[in-house]
């Protein structure tokens, strides 16, 4: 394994003499620009600047004309669809959300980029992938973690895992040839369909930052409001209609956007971990994903009995954090998502949800299969015990034969060893 992996500045030179095509991770920012010099630089003959689609507003004239400029072609794989269907979906079933803070969102992307790197390496021939992910950013086990569970035989990785470069120096470096719009990049904006991540730069430290509202857009104040209530069909677990209109997943994720962010809903700040310990603060808005998991959590109380909830909430974490641990291809993750998946299939019906006073609130809902009472006077009317039957006999009439019963008593329950006839209640048995 050792040998296959890029690990520093120096294993790009390794790839200099490769006939093959290499394959680069490409988002058009600095550090992935910058990895295109390196392999310039390098000689690589054929560079593959690989851009996955997830969800990002890409501008993919400036990104090709950028990767020209540093001697690679650019490749579009259009992934959106896959990345709601089965990355996004799975997640609102599992209620994803880390360590109950914020809903997660690269974790997700991740393994479906490194997915369509190994695809297209297969297809082109490429005999490496590359991606410029730095030791602060958790994309690197996730890429890393997601490329060896899959079995590229290749070699892999990151040249700035052990030796990482300043943005100033890249900036600085990527002027000097003629790649000066980056200069002012000194925030790592991260973007799909589900989440727009910020990092870096002022938010470096969580003791004192504060997140420049220009970053945001999904949420910026002062968009126009156009109705202060949403209602969402699911449909075993899913999201399948807004407002009654049947939409895909990526376009009802992207009303749902638009609906929860002129409210300025679903704005996150919070740390997450690193694969040392240590911890990092990212900044997120995710209207949507505030607004459709919250509804899901609704819908699944309406319909789903409370010791099975028990055990799915056990079952969600453990998805979450082998998800955020880069292990979605492993086995652990997809025996949860196969118990996780059973429940939900049973989650369909509405949710109505109001928009107003900061939160999204459920004002209505409708499952299928409910569990929920709606005359809670008539349901206490029909199953009150018999008038005149005392406490016991009314418990007797609900339990079964077969449960054990107090031996003095005959109550049942199960109360442990019956008293040794005439010892003393307030003596303890062992003496």
């Amino acid at each position: 394994m050792s040998d296959r992996r890029i690990r520093r500045v120096q294993d790009i030179a390794r790839l200099g003499g490769h006939r093959a095509p290499v394959v680069a991770l490409y988002s058009g920012g600095l550090d992935s620009s910058y990895l295109l010099k390196l392999l310039r630089e390098a000689g690589v003959r054929e560079v593959v600047a690989l851009v996955v689609d997830v969800g990002d507003d890409l501008g993919v004239d400036s990104l090709a004309s950028r990767a020209g400029r540093l001697g690679a072609d650019l490749a579009v794989v259009d992934a959106r669809e896959q990345f709601a269907d089965e990355f996004v979906a799975p997640a609102i079933q599992a209620g994803a959300h880390y360590l109950a803070g914020y809903p997660i969102s690269s974790s997700l992307s991740r393994p479906l980029i490194a997915l369509k790197a190994m695809e297209v390496a297969t297809e082109c021939g490429a005999t490496a992938i590359v991606h410029s992910a730095h030791p602060s950013q958790n994309t690197l086990r996730r890429i890393n973690t997601s490329l060896d569970i899959l079995g590229f035989p290749g070699m892999f990785g990151t040249p700035f895992e052990l030796t990482p470069v300043s943005r100033s120096r890249e900036a600085a470096e990527l002027a000097a040839v003629g790649v000066d719009e980056l200069a002012d990049r000194t925030i790592s904006v991260d973007s799909n369909l589900w989440c727009r991540e910020f990092e870096s730069g002022v938010l470096e430290d969580p003791e004192r930052f504060e997140i420049p509202e220009r970053l945001y857009e999904w949420t910026r104040p002062g968009q126009p409001v156009a109705q202060d209530s949403t209602e969402i069909r699911y449909e075993g677990g899913v999201p399948v209609q807004v407002d009654g209109r049947p939409l895909g997943l990526v376009e009802l994720i992207a009303e749902v956007n638009r609906l929860a962010g002129a409210h300025g809903l679903g704005r996150y700040v919070g740390l997450e971990h690193l694969s040392t310990g240590a911890k990092v603060l990212e900044a997120r808005e995710m209207p949507a994903a505030h607004v459709l998991l919250a509804g899901f959590a609704h819908l699944l109380s309406a319909t789903v009995d409370a010791e099975t909830i028990r055990e799915k909430l056990h079952l969600d974490q453990l998805w979450v954090r082998e998800a955020v641990e880069g292990r979605w291809f492993g086995r652990l993750r997809v025996a949860a998502q196969e118990f996780i998946s059973s429940v939900s299939a049973g989650v369909s019906g509405t949710v109505r949800m109001k928009l107003t006073g900061g939160q999204a609130s459920p004002v209505s809902i409708r499952a299928r299969a409910p569990l929920y009472l709606r005359d809670r006077g008539s349901w206490d009317a029909t199953n009150s015990p018999r008038p005149g039957a005392t406490s016991t006999a009314a418990v007797e009439e609900r339990v079964p034969a077969e449960w054990p019963r107090d031996e003095l008593t005959g109550v049942p329950g199960d109360r442990g060893p019956s008293r040794p006839r005439g010892q003393r209640e307030d003596r303890p048995p062992w003496k």
